[in-house]
């Protein structure tokens, strides 16, 4: 076979092993969306959901005496009537401080191809409010908890000294009372419990835009890597603790319609990561099959289509393997599984096809680059389209100055065989 044919017959075995690279991308990005919708919601109902806390509501109601006319018809004739009635106003307050402590511990549990993150909060907080209105009436209090189909552990309610927590009774997931006020008097609320939820945790400290006053929220978190919601506050001061972090938003006066919260960081999602590394596997095997190739050019190794076509199903086995293995054990003990079978599918089959020294030296460590290098760029959140150029830049580099004196044409063409002049009869050739 020339060297052009068994150039063709590699690239066809490349597009291959790329079409079934991409089915099994395929394959494993649908088993990761159906697996996510499915157990998502078991999950959840059995730990919770993300949770949204907003601030307690302070209303100051009050009643007003009005003078209302209505019109009466008595034997045909229209008569006005006006009485005296009471009307309940409403009036939305603002506490003029608010003290906030929020620690959250961490908690991700693996379900089939997903990682959740889950986490415990414990939430506390403390609202005072000073009646400057010159009418008398009535706070009403109002509370509302994150999920109404949640869990809240020592619950606490506490106006002015006083827990309330027995006596009150939620209705569609919030809780009010009603305390007198006059002039002057100052309103104590201490809220307290301990929930748990999924993904993210939010303190809103009121709806829309509102003007916040003396002003202090402390988050603690058991873990190092945190990150902020989307529309929300960065914190004003934070420290590194030996089991994550203190943040602290601490504010005497600002207008925000901003949220306070943090995303609970999640690890390499099993079924995402089997789908990537599948579907830029032709890139590994590109260049693993160009090294190879190039090797082989100038050494003359005799390395048929056939073999590469074995090769190829090598490196498959890697990713089949991995996809198939990393629900069941740890992402890392998968990886390594996978990476050591292929790698013993590779090594061996080229110590018989080519030489013990080619397979343990050459193929081995281009497998280990092109293959576990490649796939290990994916752990590195941030860091993969570099790890990724840097390698193929390298790779280019070598490739040049390998084959930079090959002549190419004379190497690829197609030689003709020559033929051979007919027969005559008596057994002498024709001249």
């Amino acid at each position: 076979m020339s060297k052009f044919l068994r150039f063709i017959g590699i690239v066809g075995v490349f597009i291959v092993t790329t079409a079934a690279w991409l089915v099994f991308g395929a394959v494993m990005d649908g088993r990761t969306r159906s697996q996510s919708g499915e157990l998502r919601g078991q999950v959840s109902e059995l730990w919770g959901t993300v949770q949204s806390q907003q601030a307690p509501r302070f209303t100051f109601e009050w009643r007003t005496e009005e003078i209302e006319t209505r019109s009466e018809t008595v034997d045909g004739k229209v008569t006005e009537i006006r009485e005296r009635v009471l009307r309940t106003q409403h009036k939305e307050m603002s506490p003029e401080s608010s003290g906030i402590t929020a620690d959250i511990d961490l908690d991700q549990r693996l379900k089939g191809l997903m990682w959740y993150a889950l986490y415990d909060v414990d939430f506390s907080g403390e609202w005072s409010y000073t009646h400057t209105e010159i009418q008398d009436g009535w706070l009403r209090l109002g509370f509302s908890f994150p999920d109404a189909s949640g869990l809240y552990d020592d619950f606490t309610f506490v106006v002015n000294g006083e827990d309330l927590a027995r006596t009150l009774r939620p209705q569609a997931g919030q809780v009010t009372h009603a305390i007198p006020v006059r002039t002057g008097d100052t309103v104590t609320l201490a809220i307290g419990y301990s929930s748990r939820g999924m993904d993210e945790w939010r303190y809103v400290p009121a709806p829309g835009v509102a003007n916040l006053e003396n002003f202090d929220l402390t988050m603690t978190t058991d873990f190092e890597d945190i990150d902020f919601p989307s529309f929300s506050m960065s914190p004003s001061t934070r420290s590194r603790e030996p089991r994550g972090w203190i943040l602290a938003w601490t504010f005497e006066q600002i207008v925000t319609g901003h949220d306070i919260g943090m995303v609970m960081p999640t690890p390499i999602q099993p079924g995402q990561l089997a789908a990537k590394l599948s579907f830029s596997a032709p890139v590994s095997l590109l260049f693993f099959f160009l090294i190879l190739f190039v090797l082989g050019t100038l050494r003359s190794i005799d390395i048929h289509p056939i073999n590469y076509l074995f090769l190829g199903a090598a490196f498959f086995a890697f990713h089949l393997l991995f996809g198939y293995s990393v629900d069941h054990i740890h992402v890392a003990a998968a990886f390594a599984l996978s990476s050591a079978v292929s790698m013993l599918l590779v090594v061996t089959y080229l110590r018989l096809v080519v030489s013990a020294r080619f397979a343990f030296v050459e193929a081995a460590a281009a497998q280990l680059v092109y293959l576990v290098g490649f796939s290990l760029a994916y752990f590195w959140d941030g860091f993969t389209g570099l790890t990724i150029t840097v390698l193929s830049i390298l790779t280019l580099f070598l490739l040049m100055q390998l084959t930079g004196r090959l002549r190419w044409t004379e190497l690829l063409a197609v030689k003709k065989v020559a033929e051979k002049p007919a027969p005559v009869p008596g057994g002498q050739p024709a001249r």
